[in-house]
């Protein structure tokens, strides 16, 4: 019987002295996620392992898809927890555990197993040869197979008895928060929801910034906004979402400045209030969805006219990927389709037919000279009008 949960990390195990701070940090997140559907865990860390003891009924096929989000986790395990580690008690556990889990087995195995017990009767090869004749002796259609088994049965001793057969992977990465915090400028298109999710597997917790420009923008394209920073929290934990209203902005910029530079331009002031308000919420960077090449604002030279504005650094994770590298990756987390929703953002509204593909930027800087009566109190408008929603993921239903 699945008593619990046994999750394993990667990058955490080499942390040295500052271990625990991750492993603490990751029991937390997990605690959060495990705290939003049905049942009681208790989740602790132990040897190298975090633990969530399931401590009334629950569904196991729920809350594996849950965990699998959890960045920081490599892999999980449905287990069986035996405290007595008499050897007769580790092997009769470790039969009644492939019973229930598989009925009369008739598959091919193979035994692995982990001692941190270093005490224990037996070496961790000499589990493996004992556990495996018990189990052929115990199971008539059971046949070893080292090389290339159906299945793997896995015992660890440790503090107590761990025994498991299936392995899911996990996100990997990093727990949330380690890492701090940054502001994702996310717009309605599919790479800035994939930059959100790329970047949080490293730790970074996020705030997010939405330009909405009604009414050449529609409620229904906000709404898709919303709903992919609540996609994103999935994977990111709790998101607070800023809408600013970019519209006069982008007229003023669209009535001033030249048509070919409207994109540079635009995008310069967008990242000029998203640092702002990523200074004033206490993120200590920006993240993108840009990806070198792809449009005419994310050519190197595009890139280097807008970083020329930004004092925080800019985190751009999808960089060198293709575009159907970053697909692949929105339909894995569920952000395609929302994505793809026929709902324009500010970006496309304003496009330029011919846009500058290699600015320079003392040219840019010439042209914003344009707009310097204004456009210094419309930033500051934008900013102190900025609402906020929360985006939090529900695992049933958003």
């Amino acid at each position: 019987m699945v008593q619990g949960f046994l999750l394993k990390y990667a990058e955490i195990g080499i942390k040295g002295k500052n271990r625990y701070k991750f492993e603490n940090a990751l029991c937390e997140q997990v605690r959060i996620k495990l705290s939003k559907i049905d049942g009681s865990y208790n989740v602790v860390r132990s040897q190298g392992r975090i633990y969530a003891e399931a401590t009334g009924d629950f569904d196991c096929d729920e809350v594996i898809e849950e965990l699998i989000t959890v960045p920081g986790i490599s892999a999980i395990s449905p287990v069986k927890v035996v405290a007595d580690k008499s050897w007769e008690s580790v092997k009769k556990a470790t039969g009644d555990f492939i019973e229930k889990q598989y009925g009369n087995p008739d598959f091919s195995f193979k035994v692995k197993s982990k001692r941190s017990d270093k005490g224990y009767i037996y070496t961790s090869p000499e589990i493996c040869t004992e556990m495996g004749a018990y189990l052929l002796s115990r199971f008539k259609g059971l046949k070893v197979d080292v090389q290339n088994p159906e299945v793997y049965i896995w015992v660890e001793i440790r503090d107590m008895v761990y025994i498991y057969s299936k392995v899911y992977k996990g996100a990997g990465g990093m727990p949330l928060g380690t890492a701090g915090k940054a502001m994702l400028l996310l717009s309605g298109g599919i790479d800035s929801p994939v930059a959100g999710y790329m970047i949080s597997k490293r730790g970074v917790s996020l705030d997010a910034v939405y330009f909405h420009a009604p009414p050449y923008t529609s409620e229904r394209a906000k709404e898709k906004v919303v709903t992919l920073a609540r996609q994103v929290s999935r994977y990111a934990g709790k998101i607070r979402l800023f809408t600013v209203n970019f519209t006069d902005i982008q007229m003023y910029i669209y009535e001033k400045c030249p048509h070919e530079e409207l994109t540079i331009i635009m995008r310069r002031y967008m990242m000029r209030i998203a640092e702002a308000l990523a200074a004033n919420n206490k993120c200590i960077g920006l993240v993108t969805g840009e990806s070198i090449g792809q449009v005419a604002s994310q050519t190197m030279q595009s890139l280097a006219v807008t970083n020329e504005v930004c004092h925080m650094p800019v985190y751009r994770p999808l960089i060198a990927f293709d575009k159907q590298d970053i697909v692949n990756i929105a339909e894995k987390i569920g952000t395609f389709e929302t994505s793809i929703q026929p709902y324009e953002d500010c970006c496309t509204i304003f496009v330029a037919k011919h846009p500058v593909t290699k600015p320079r930027a003392d040219v840019i800087r010439n042209s914003e000279k344009k707009i310097e009566e204004k456009i210094e109190e419309m930033v500051k408008t934008a900013i102190n009008t900025a609402t906020i929603t929360e985006a939090d993921w529900q695992p049933h239903g958003i």
